[in-house]
């Protein structure tokens, strides 16, 4: 078992290993998953692409138990700070071939020429892997989704997808799960209730696994970053080479994971990963699955949270002009006090929020739409899967009679945070719902915002798909 205090524990090469951060070592608490691995002599199936979870070809799987079953998830290994593996396993594809065999997604990656020059083929490997373990004869979109985090594809999609076809028709008995029992001794051996405290020289990195630690250090370390997640936080180290000095890391915090249906709101837990809310989201909140389909890769989902996308409060988040859209609300907790704060009133301006220090975001809450509201979102951008957004959209609407009873027009991408066209919803308020109305509402609304322009987009561009946006939802609304 292991004390609190400098150490982690994880399960790697079929042995817990145990890592100290106390200066033994050149290891650093904000040390990613993917130079860890690289550091090693024959562990160089990972390969860093583009530091950022864009390309793939970084990917691993982590495995933990979960209702006393192994649940396996693929992430981007350049976006995980070591103390994440805490209580996990960690396997990567020198881990997959069991003696001389090859595992089944290797064996159809030859078999059906699927591999390639060698750089991003394991981190191909590691989804299909994934893939593998949580899906028995997926259908095509569910193969593609899969894929979709792994940008490179020298020897075409077909021979890959083919691939995966073949090796997800196999019953499941490979080698992780004939070990399974044993692979879950070692991670019961882990302790996972005493925050995990690493004090160094530079930095500070705090790990709660309660709410109650949670709140305890958040009240404690008021100047702390929050890392719920961290695929944003992360990239401040990846990409700015900024030292991160002050980390509480809540992403193990059982409690905040949880989506639970009330009488008229659907209740959401800050650390609810995106993939688990998708699946919870396909039957209850239809707009939110459809935006979550194209939300970053799966890599990105299984690591990302709800909380961690509100809480960067990003002008081009993908989340919030939808949840300006369903009326949410988000609530704040401290040690000491709870308040309750509507979305649009939490976001204050560009990555500014009206999170106290003392406080965390601990839940979503998403009302039920009255009966006969038209809920949608959109995104603009210059691919369709795991890319920003130029323009985003979450658009709401209540007609009474075909006169608008109700109206909510957001938008990201066109200001410096998340935000509604006012004016436009002011005037389209108690009007027939008719084209003549919309086109006289596009006009008011191209001289609402003042977009910039940048790499992605001119200002005229933005200004254009905002208005056409607004067209695009009367077509799909119009009785």
């Amino acid at each position: 078992m292991n004390e609190p205090g400098y150490h982690i524990q994880f399960v790697f090469n079929d042995k817990v290993v145990s890592l100290s951060f106390d200066g033994s070592t050149e290891l650093k608490p904000t040390t990613t998953v993917l130079n860890y691995l690289r550091s090693f002599p024959f562990h160089k199936g990972v390969k860093e692409g583009c530091a950022e979870g864009d390309c793939g070809a970084c990917t691993v799987v982590l495995a933990e138990i979960k209702n006393d079953k192994l649940h396996y998830t693929t992430i981007d290994s350049c976006l995980v700070f070591l103390p994440m593996l805490h209580g996990k396993q960690l396997i990567t594809v020198e881990n997959l071939a069991n003696g001389k065999e090859l595992h089944p997604v290797q064996q159809q990656m030859v078999e059906q020429s699927g591999s390639q020059c060698g750089y991003c083929t394991p981190g191909i490997v590691m989804s299909l892997f994934g893939l593998y373990k949580n899906h028995h004869k997926p259908n095509r979109v569910v193969i593609e989704d899969a894929l979709t985090g792994n940008l490179c594809r020298c020897t075409g999609y077909q021979p890959i997808i083919k691939a995966a076809e073949i090796a997800c028709s196999i019953e499941d008995n490979d080698k992780f799960t004939l070990n399974s029992v044993k692979t879950k001794a070692l991670l019961n051996e882990i302790n996972t209730h005493s925050p995990i405290v690493i004090e160094t020289a530079k930095q500070k990195y705090y790990k709660p696994f309660t709410l109650l630690d949670a709140l305890r250090l958040r009240s404690q370390y008021p100047n702390a970053i929050i890392v719920n997640g961290a695929t944003d936080i992360a990239l401040r180290q990846t990409k700015k080479r900024e030292l991160l000095d002050e980390i509480i890391d809540i992403s193990d915090v059982k409690e905040l994971k949880y989506f639970v249906e009330k009488q008229d709101y659907y209740s959401i837990g800050a650390g609810l990963q995106m993939e688990q809310l998708k699946l919870y989201a396909e039957k209850t909140l239809p707009a939110l699955y459809q935006m979550l389909q194209i939300f970053g890769s799966l890599q990105i989902r299984n690591v990302a949270t709800i909380g961690g996308n509100i809480g960067s409060a990003s002008p081009i988040g993908d989340t919030l002009p939808l949840l300006f859209a369903y009326k949410a609300k988000v609530k704040l907790q401290s040690s000491i006090t709870e308040r309750i704060c509507n979305i649009e009133d939490f976001i204050k301006g560009y990555r500014f929020t009206d999170l106290q220090k003392d406080e965390l975001i601990t839940e979503v809450m998403i009302p039920k739409p009255p009966v006969g509201t038209f809920i949608k979102s959109y995104k603009v951008s210059r691919r369709k899967d795991l890319d920003i957004s130029t323009v985003s959209a979450g658009f709401s609407l209540l007609l009474e009679n075909n006169k608008v009873k109700e109206i909510i027009l957001s938008y990201g991408g066109m200001a410096a945070q998340t935000i509604r066209a006012g004016k436009t919803e002011q005037f389209l308020l108690r009007k027939e719902w008719s084209r003549t109305f919309i086109e006289d509402a596009m006009e008011i609304l191209q001289e609402e915002f003042t977009p910039l322009s940048d790499a992605r987009a001119e200002a005229n561009y933005r200004s254009t798909v905002a208005r056409n946006l607004l067209l695009k939802f009367f077509a799909e609304t119009s009785l």
